[in-house]
């Protein structure tokens, strides 16, 4: 079995346990996938923090023969996640039956949003005490089997990504919008290659558009957090959770804005974005052309047939700085 197949048989089985836990408790899927996503996002932090903190205490100055503490700013530099002793999930996977596993993971997550103002406000937290502490024990034991420790790369936020088209197969918010398929999202960020400058997604659901964005500048060797400078709208406070989720979970950091596009642009990119990624949702409601009367982005008003689609091209079309740079927008079939 090839590393790929591996990795993949890896997702199913996860995905196959945590379902059926959900299947077999009296949770339905609304109100069990931000929680789970919480604790697939805490995972992989902890496998990113092992990985790295080896050879950080390793290259620790001393002084007086002992070693200065780890710190945050020594995890960064490594694109990883300080964890404090509390926010690990070893330490989360050994609590005894009768502990209170959601008071638990709610400090974990607090602690991790105390050393991160990125992450301040995004983590789940409250949603843990709407699961029982018996399926808060299983799920943590699902996500932590023994083949996880042995492999490496990205695995984790390619589970992550596996967990958010599940969970948008079953609708469990925002009626699966918030999610475009991975191999789409590939397929735009493949044709466009941003190699350097600003990303504006306007229509940035969980955020796959910036990670595959980063994935091809790795490709050309190169890092993700040097080169590109994410932007983006969604119109739903949760969705921005999930999104900053999985950017952290893929060592990226983004300025996601809560706003309905059409009607806001609290960047402020008009004519300024190098590149613009999106798959909006098209041919939905139409727009309010009061609210859009003196809007730059739209300088010969409305198109002829006030759709929302055409309303996103003609967004994204005067978001990018000139020059001839691509947006790139999907149609539907």
């Amino acid at each position: 079995m090839s590393q790929l197949e591996h990795i993949e048989a890896i997702e199913r089985r996860l995905w196959s346990a945590a379902d059926m836990l959900r299947a077999n408790s009296s949770h339905a899927s609304n109100e069990y996938f931000l929680p789970v996503m919480g604790l697939v996002f805490l995972r992989h932090a902890y496998s990113r923090y092992l990985a790295v903190k080896d050879d950080i205490e390793a290259n620790l100055p001393t002084r007086g023969g002992v070693k200065r503490a780890l710190t945050k700013e020594d995890f960064s530099q490594q694109s990883a996640i300080f964890l404090r002793p509390e926010a690990q999930f070893d330490y989360l996977v050994a609590l005894p039956d009768g502990a209170d596993r959601a008071r638990a993971l709610i400090a974990a997550m607090e602690s991790i949003e105390n050393d991160y103002d990125s992450l301040r406000g995004v983590l789940p937290k409250s949603e843990y005490r709407e699961l029982d502490s018996a399926v808060l024990g299983q799920l943590l034991r699902t996500l932590n089997p023994d083949e996880l420790k042995q492999v490496s790369g990205d695995v984790f936020g390619r589970i992550y990504e596996y967990f958010l088209t599940q969970f948008a197969d079953q609708k469990a918010h925002d009626g699966g919008e918030f999610f475009t398929p991975v191999s789409l999202v590939s397929l735009i960020a493949h044709g466009l290659d941003p190699q350097r400058g600003t990303v504006l997604d306007p229509a940035c659901g969980s955020g796959g558009m910036f990670v595959q964005s980063a994935r091809t500048v790795e490709e050309h060797g190169q890092s993700p957090t040097e080169r590109l400078t994410f932007r983006g709208l969604e119109k739903n406070a949760t969705t921005i959770h999930l999104a900053k989720m999985n950017l952290a979970v893929h060592g990226l950091e983004g300025d996601i804005q809560q706003a309905i596009t059409y009607y806001e642009d609290p960047h402020e990119l008009v004519g300024q974005a190098d590149y613009v990624m999106a798959n909006p949702p098209f041919n939905v409601d139409e727009i309010d052309a009061d609210k859009v009367k003196v809007d730059p982005r739209l300088p010969f008003g409305l198109p002829g047939v006030n759709k929302q689609g055409k309303v996103s091209v003609r967004i994204a079309t005067s978001s990018i700085i000139g020059g001839g740079l691509i947006t790139a927008v999907v149609f539907p079939h």
